[in-house]
């Protein structure tokens, strides 16, 4: 269930975890181009799963098989053929990610893990955030069983799977894009490292909010008040940068609205590693994309989190004990200046935040390297 490089999140995930396993792996990727276009190129075997949609006659029939011959795993049987029945005794990982959040992908999900189990594989659910109301339903607890390990990112989903019944070889460990290696290219004009508000922001983000164009007036409004009470410069960073979901739509526009300053930076799109250098290199980070937020708490920078699901509030309770003030849900925000609010609570308690991830992180990192020993014993 690896989607591609183009969400840098989902290929932090997928470089930390290649790192990390006891053998080479095999990654059956939505889009081998932008993997190899990144930082996955030469780090592990690419095999691109097979496109029904893309076929206008692949697609009737493999409609028509499950629609009249009652075989719902088929179209997946030809989407993921490279790998079926193969590799049975290695790991079979789905990353999880926020992948049970959306409705859209729950289907494909249960049918993979249901096919590859028929086949005799030994599947694990890797760094996986759940919504807890989920969990109530009757199929996703038997989809969860099938599972021979779960592997919680934070604990709001841990404890859901654990209130759920699931006990047995559930663990939590952190996201392992935590552990994601930090690469610092030369910086552009008018980034001054130290002293940047580094802002991303998201389509998904933006089609989450209750008030409509609340989000990116937010946004407006927060980085005209940097720029007229602070000394700090604005850099602008995508995370995400796939056709139909894209954070340079949005980002372009508040960078066109704020060029004249000379005070905004906009970030070419890169790889992880070369995007974690620049956040990294920010005095504050307020970001939408949970992995650019990853990539700026492992680096000990002072975030906010723009969120609107349970991963953004469980990693956030978990590194600070609570995810109130750490967390502005999209979903709340009614007036123009609660961005700013949340800027200033930030700015107020840098030192606090600063002092308590420098406290916690190390220990924290430890955690998420244990997915490397957990993942090793599965495998043998």
């Amino acid at each position: 269930m690896h989607a591609g490089s183009g969400n840098h999140g989902c290929e932090a995930i997928a470089n930390t975890v290649c790192k990390m396993l006891p053998k080479p792996a095999i990654i059956v990727t939505n889009s081998a181009a932008e993997d190899e276009r990144y930082s996955l190129k030469g780090l592990c075997t690419l095999i691109e799963e097979k496109k029904i949609r893309e076929n206008f006659f692949i697609h009737v029939y493999y409609y028509l098989k499950e629609r009249y011959l009652h075989d719902p795993e088929a179209a997946l049987r030809y989407r993921f053929g490279e790998v079926c029945g193969r590799n049975l005794r290695a790991l079979n990982i789905s990353i999880g990610g926020d992948n049970y959040c959306y409705d859209l992908l729950l289907k494909d999900l249960k049918l993979a893990n249901q096919m590859f189990n028929s086949q005799g594989a030994k599947t694990v659910l890797l760094g996986c955030s759940i919504e807890p109301e989920l969990l109530a339903e009757p199929d996703i607890i038997d989809d969860m069983r099938r599972y021979s390990s779960i592997i919680a990112r934070e604990s709001i989903t841990w404890q859901a799977l654990q209130d759920a019944g699931l006990k047995d070889n559930t663990y939590l460990v952190p996201d392992p894009a935590f552990l994601l290696e930090t690469i610092k290219k030369p910086l552009p004009e008018n980034f001054t490292e130290g002293g940047m508000v580094g802002l991303n922001v998201s389509p998904l983000v933006v089609e989450n909010e209750a008030v409509p164009g609340i989000t990116m007036e937010n946004y407006r409004a927060l980085i005209r008040h940097i720029l007229d009470t602070t000394q700090m410069n604005v850099a602008l960073i995508p995370h995400v940068v796939w056709k139909n979901n894209d954070d340079r739509t949005v980002l372009k526009r508040l960078y066109e609205d704020f060029k004249e300053t000379g005070r905004i930076v906009l970030i070419e799109d890169c790889g992880c590693e070369e995007l974690k250098g620049y956040i990294a290199r920010c005095r504050f980070f307020i970001g939408a994309r949970t992995h650019a937020t990853i990539a700026a708490y492992s680096s000990l920078v002072p975030t906010l989190v723009v969120g609107y699901s349970v991963k953004a509030r469980g990693i956030a309770k978990d590194l600070f004990g609570t995810w109130e003030d750490y967390v502005l849900p999209v979903q709340s925000l009614r007036q123009e200046g609660e961005l700013i609010e949340g800027f200033e609570w930030l700015k107020n308690q840098e030192q606090f935040v600063k002092t308590r991830l420098e406290k916690v992180m190390p220990a924290y990192l430890e955690r998420a390297r244990q997915m490397g020993k957990i993942l090793g014993k599965l495998a043998e």
